[in-house]
């Protein structure tokens, strides 16, 4: 048994009994690493020295009784595109292949302050676009339950890693899904809070209206523990949300009874794969046992969120890539003949296909005459699709369908249409663009891979999905299964 199959309660308990030290958690997380990620290709870059030297440290801090951080010890892996002071940070990109931050990101600092270990940096999508991690410039990640299959994206390495046994949690970033999806590729829990409930402020932005942090942990426990770690109000992040964090570990009381659940019509019709459809109905009796009710609804305008979402999000990209020009900083093209061409030869040496392709995208919908027609008209559609949550949730608790379509595909079987691809996010999309909570979670298995249940909640109402995801949680066993890998 790995350490890492422990709950983060239990690591404490046995932490108190001095059974095990934040030296033991980082040996095994290194120790996995070295013998797992050839394969599986997680991480691109390890921070093993300062690692060892922050254990050691607080090795001394547990053996002399002193204070401890509400993540005490516990290795955690961040995904590329969240800075880290003095750590490489490529956004799975050459144009960043060189860049070193100088200063930490918000929840960076967040988890040093809760005593955590930064084991190193995740692999991704370029800059965070993607939904297979099969778009990162270094190498592809592997799926842990099917080598052969994808992890899902743009947080694949985050999410791979937790089923690999690599971290005891991780981080990533979503922004239409890119938790949630690969934590239900991958088998385990990946949490999008509320919009504004985590600071963004050393987020590398892809789409600032829609990018969150969130953790990626292997059951809800961990999860809440880190959400009440990294929660919370950033002077440095405009967006950022001034409310109160209620304990969300209290929340977890695996009481249901009475709770509404609303189940789209839209989310369990067409293009849902059978067997997927099949787990969720499985976990909606689950829950209907805990003293659950469920009807169906109808989201009627989610049909219309993956092109508004691709408008948006593309958008966004256009004008945040806009600081990569070979000036300021990463990669710039030798020998340019003049500024533009610098600017030219920088961009397109840098960035891979996938982003060249939503920069052009968005940069066409923000030109003038095709404002209107496009970016205006998709920000309207937005408005419909958060219009239609705030309905569904004046009557029910909470939303629950499939976090996707179908289970993991395999690595190149899509890459050549990225249409496909996007439509792979068609379920969890509409989340961030109404700018609430979800979480998916494992619910079952297909042909051997994982299938996520996504449950959706009221803005800034995590405790609730966590106590629904919880309970579930805590009358199955799903969230204890581990792949082949893990055993090999």
């Amino acid at each position: 048994m790995s350490l890492f199959d422990y709950t983060l309660t239990e690591v404490h308990n046995k932490m108190s009994s001095g059974e095990l030290t934040p030296t033991d958690l980082v040996d095994q997380a290194f120790k996995t690493i070295h013998e797992r990620d050839a394969r599986v290709g997680a991480y691109l870059t390890l921070d093993e020295e300062q690692a060892r030297a922050t254990a050691r440290r607080l090795d001394d801090q547990l053996n002399a009784g002193g204070e401890r951080g509400l993540l005490f010890g516990l290795p955690v892996g961040v995904k590329d595109n969240i800075v880290t002071e003095g750590l490489r940070t490529t956004c799975a990109s050459q144009f960043l292949s060189n860049f070193n931050p100088v200063y930490d990101a918000t929840v960076t600092k967040k988890l040093r302050q809760a005593d955590s270990i930064i084991l190193g940096k995740l692999n991704m999508d370029e800059f965070a676009m993607g939904g297979s991690n099969e778009n990162s410039s270094f190498h592809p990640v592997r799926n842990p339950w099917n080598l052969e299959h994808v992890p899902g994206g743009s947080s694949g390495g985050s999410a791979a890693s937790v089923a690999a046994g690599e971290a005891f949690f991780t981080l990533g970033s979503d922004t239409g899904g890119s938790i949630r999806q690969p934590a239900s590729y991958c088998g385990v829990v990946g949490l999008k809070p509320t919009y504004g409930l985590v600071s963004r402020f050393g987020l590398v932005a892809f789409a600032s209206s829609l990018d969150q942090i969130g953790p990626i942990t292997k059951n809800v426990e961990d999860s809440a523990y880190v959400l009440q770690a990294i929660a919370g109000y950033d002077s440095m992040d405009s967006t950022s949300a001034n409310v109160e964090i209620p304990d969300y570990l209290n929340a977890l009381t695996g009481d249901i009874k009475g709770l509404r659940i609303a189940v789209p019509k839209e989310y369990v019709g067409e293009g849902v794969d059978p067997i997927v459809k099949e787990k969720v109905m499985a976990a909606l009796k689950v829950l209907e046992g805990l003293g659950a009710t469920w009807e169906e609804v109808s989201l009627p305008h989610t049909e219309y969120a993956v092109a508004t979402y691709y408008l948006l999000a593309s958008s966004e990209a256009s004008s945040n890539l806009a600081r990569f020009d070979g000036v300021r900083y990463g990669v710039r093209a030798e020998n340019p003949a003049n500024l533009l061409d610098l600017y030219h030869e920088s961009r397109s040496q840098g960035f891979g296909p996938e982003v060249k392709r939503r920069i052009m995208l968005g940069t066409y919908a923000l030109s003038s005459g095709y404002y209107d027609a496009y970016y205006l008209k998709a920000q309207k559609v937005r408005t419909l699709i958060k219009r239609d949550f705030d309905q569904v949730f004046e009557k029910y608790d909470i939303i629950i369908g499939p976090t996707a379509p179908t289970t993991a595909f395999k690595l190149g079987a899509q890459v050549d249409n990225p249409l496909t691809m996007y439509l792979n996010d068609i379920l969890t999309i509409p989340v961030n663009l109404a700018g609430v909570p979800a979480v998916s979670i494992p619910c079952g298995f297909a042909d051997g891979l994982p299938v996520g249940l996504q449950i959706i909640g009221k803005a800034f109402d995590e405790s609730t999905i966590l106590r629904v995801a919880h309970a579930f949680e805590q009358h199955t066993d799903y969230h204890t299964k581990r792949p082949s890998i893990v055993s090999k």
